[in-house]
């Protein structure tokens, strides 16, 4: 792909839900190595919007590409294995399982099987060991080293977002949206997530929907904010942060 095209490129991008248009006519680009976050009040659009961007709600219009392939409509299975993976609002993990073998669940998600190769003992063997190493890159990245054999139930609620973001890097997206991965933590927690935000950064093209103004200042390239589904503005964060009109509808309230 041209480095001067997105990763992933919505245009116009619209949902109504009757006559309520919860995000009305939305652009958002996505590029390799930067941060796209995406702030608002409660009920701007943002969670829509990413539900859109992956597939869990189809578009009433607009159109989604991701690296050149038009998107618009998938269904959120085949989005993901085109290399888009994204978090939740909720933690979403199997809490009776360990670490690892949440993660390892995840990474063997892209195994495709193959019930007629005469083989097939020696092609599900080699399968597990890239599923293996696939899993333990992911766990290593989200700084989970040490952590592989707890219960994820057990993990603190800073872990347990850790862990939901190393399972979808098991998955190997380019593509990242993460839909505010810092809710409920503490200063500590929140501070390793951020660390973890950036280390990611430079191999992926990243949305991030986040209420943490701090945390958004220190991570984002681009901001784009959302009232009632419309865009308000969308720029680089201190432009967007001197915006009066940001300021009044957002910036300037307290969340």
């Amino acid at each position: 792909m041209s480095e001067r095209q997105p990763l992933l490129s919505a245009k116009q991008l619209t949902k109504r839900f009757g006559g309520l248009a919860a995000v009305n006519e939305v652009n958002v680009d996505l590029w390799p190595g930067r941060i796209h976050a995406v702030i608002g009040p409660n009920g701007a659009g943002k969670s829509t919007l990413t539900n859109l961007l992956s597939g869990d709600l189809p578009p009433t219009s607009g159109t989604i590409t991701l690296d050149s392939h038009d998107i618009t409509g998938w269904t959120p299975e085949k989005i993901s294995r085109h290399r888009l993976g994204r978090s939740y609002q909720k933690t979403n993990i199997f809490r009776t399982f360990t670490v690892w073998d949440n993660v390892r669940l995840a990474a063997q998600s892209r195994v495709q099987p193959s019930p007629f190769n005469p083989l097939g003992w020696l092609s599900q063997a080699a399968n597990m060991q890239v599923v293996n190493e696939r899993a333990e890159r992911a766990i290593e990245l989200a700084g989970l080293q040490n952590r592989r054999k707890t219960i994820a139930g057990a993990a603190s609620h800073g872990e347990q977002r850790q862990l939901e973001i190393a399972m979808t890097l098991a998955t190997e997206p380019v593509v990242l949206l993460l839909d505010e991965p810092l809710a409920g933590m503490g200063v500590m927690e929140a501070e390793s997530m951020v660390q973890l935000l950036l280390r990611l950064k430079k191999d992926h093209a990243m949305m991030l929907v986040e209420h943490d103004i701090d945390a958004i200042f220190t991570l984002a390239d681009h901001l784009t904010v959302m009232v009632n589904g419309q865009v308000i503005a969308s720029d680089k964060p201190e432009v967007v942060r001197a915006d009066r009109g940001v300021q009044a509808a957002y910036l300037g309230e307290e969340h």
